[in-house]
């Protein structure tokens, strides 16, 4: 079965929600279930990938319609980079151990090989960066780290082919900071944009207000695309050549939810 991963950085708020809740976010956006990282599942990428194809023939075959599955698998968009606000500097790209060994577990399982060292035993508190500083804390949000000095080269040179634009990659060395699966949990929680949004009567008095969550620009999730039945290849040179920008999820019409595509055929 061919596949290839696609790396997805998010150009500007994105909002794929799971549905209302009662507490204070009232559309909050999707999650897993037991780390309650942000995702993108499947069935809305598939979704969304069909969207771009005018070829109605084309969509059906790729995706399906009815019973029939279509030839294309699109697996759940994981995330890789999550932007945090930074008190003592530049806003940071943040990920953690359990991140960095589910991409290697789906590197493989997409088919391809690369090796990497990821970092071990994080204490909760500390902030594993890839570049001297004269800085020995680092403030995120408002919340204080210690900063520790590792080689990162690695995870820095692969996380940077699931990025499009040159110039953004070059700031991954600079931002990329490892914090322990704990630390990261509570801003992948909390850490998210809030926006209020408000729906107004006639006389200009609130009808409905209420407050959405959302990714911010520069989040960086990938996805896997299976290809059951000889199909994958025609797709991806669609995508290369029509579909480098996607847009995933709601509030399409106030210019949310766009990705830039990297399409990873492999190492």
């Amino acid at each position: 079965m061919k596949n290839t991963m696609i790396g997805m950085l998010a150009e500007t708020h994105i909002h794929t929600g799971c549905g209302r809740e009662t507490g204070l976010v009232d559309l909050p956006v999707a999650r897993e279930s037991t780390t309650g990282y942000p995702v993108i599942f499947g069935s809305s990428l598939k979704g969304s990938f069909r969207a771009c194809l005018e070829d109605e023939e084309k969509a059906n075959q790729y995706f399906g319609e009815h019973d029939n599955a279509g030839n294309i698998i699109v697996s759940d968009a994981r995330l890789l980079l999550l932007p945090v606000r930074s008190l003592s500097g530049h806003y940071k790209w943040i990920t953690n151990p359990y991140i960095l060994e589910m991409l290697k577990r789906d590197v493989k399982r997409s088919g391809m090989e690369v090796e990497f060292d990821i970092p071990e035993d994080i204490e909760s508190g500390k902030a594993i960066c890839g570049r001297t500083t004269d800085n020995t804390q680092l403030v995120l949000e408002e919340r204080e780290f210690k900063v520790e000095v590792q080689e990162l080269n690695g995870i820095i040179e692969l996380l940077q082919q699931f990025i499009t634009h040159e110039d953004t990659r070059k700031r991954l060395s600079q931002q990329l900071v490892v914090l322990n699966k704990e630390d990261f949990q509570w801003f992948a929680k909390y850490g998210l944009a809030v926006h209020a949004r408000n729906v107004l009567k006639e006389n200009k008095t609130s009808k409905n207000l209420w407050y959405e969550e959302s990714l911010t620009p520069d989040t960086l999730l990938y996805t896997i695309l299976f290809d059951r039945r000889n199909s994958l290849e025609e797709f991806i040179d669609f995508l290369n050549e029509e579909c480098s920008y996607l847009q995933v999820g709601g509030n399409e019409t106030i210019g949310q939810g766009w990705f830039s595509l990297k399409l990873i055929d492999g190492w």
